[in-house]
């Protein structure tokens, strides 16, 4: 079946004011840039967005920040993005902040139809006994703080030991990019824009993959491939100029050494 749609704009058409939208990458590595911008120009609003982050203030997710377009994030951190600590300790924003490793994990759940699971991360912290601020006023105020999760004792290798239950996630709609893809939506990523892209991809009952270079089915060896095309349902290819376009989001140099001498 090929999944190849006309263009970023066609391939985000349907999707509606409120979804829950799974986005890959980490940081400004690996985001799907191209259907963020697709999303933003579509207009669409109320989203709950699941990330890691929320891009930098002038890209990525945080393109749909400062338009407002964001009802509440599921993330890990706030990193870079001014504009994402403003709107959630304003009040505009509703965030539920969850380790890293937890909402990768819940993700992967998600896509592989197990609802729950237990962990350790969290046990004895408001991760796990509830209280954390999910929402403020306009005079930083709580008003919606996170739920007490279950706990069970489970016996270890290490003897019995507190684990919390999670959740899985699963988004009407998961957005990735990859480095290669195919007409059937087999997917390879690239080094470190790996990261939540396969997680992304998996939890998204409709996922769309922006891809930098798109070959023909078989062209992949199926040993490299990263994503299945059973989780991917529709593809977009960029043009040379969209693949080009990867932003660093925080640049650290030093001074030459002639300079110092």
């Amino acid at each position: 079946m090929d999944k190849v749609m006309a263009s970023a704009a066609e391939a985000v058409a349907d999707i509606a004011s409120g979804s829950t939208v799974a986005v890959g990458g980490f940081g400004l590595c690996g985001i799907p840039s191209v259907l963020i911008e697709a999303l933003l120009e579509a207009g669409v609003d109320e989203l709950e967005a699941v990330s890691n982050n929320a891009g930098v203030d002038d890209w990525g997710l945080g393109r749909l920040l400062a338009a407002g377009r964001l009802r509440r994030m599921v993330a890990s951190y706030v990193g870079e993005n001014r504009e994402f600590a403003r709107q959630y300790l304003a009040g505009e924003l509703e965030v539920e902040l969850t380790p890293q490793g937890t909402l990768a994990e819940r993700m992967r759940a998600g896509g592989s139809g197990i609802p729950a699971f237990f962990t350790a991360t969290g046990v004895g912290t408001q991760v796990a006994d509830g209280g954390l601020p999910w929402r403020y006023d306009a005079e930083g105020n709580v008003v919606k703080a996170s739920p007490p999760k279950q706990t069970q004792v489970f016996e270890t290798a290490e003897g019995s030991k507190e684990f919390v239950l999670e959740h899985a996630i699963v988004a009407d709609f998961g957005l990735v990019r990859a480095w290669k893809g195919d007409r059937h939506g087999n997917l390879v990523y690239k080094d470190a824009a790996r990261n939540f892209n396969p997680l992304a991809a998996m939890c998204g009952r409709t996922t769309i993959a922006e891809v930098e270079e798109l070959v023909e089915p078989g062209e992949i060896d199926p040993n490299h491939v990263h994503t299945p095309g059973v989780f991917v349902q529709r593809v977009v290819a960029l043009t040379p100029e969209q693949a080009a376009d990867k932003r660093i989001e925080k640049r650290t140099v030093r001074a030459r050494q002639e300079a110092q001498a």
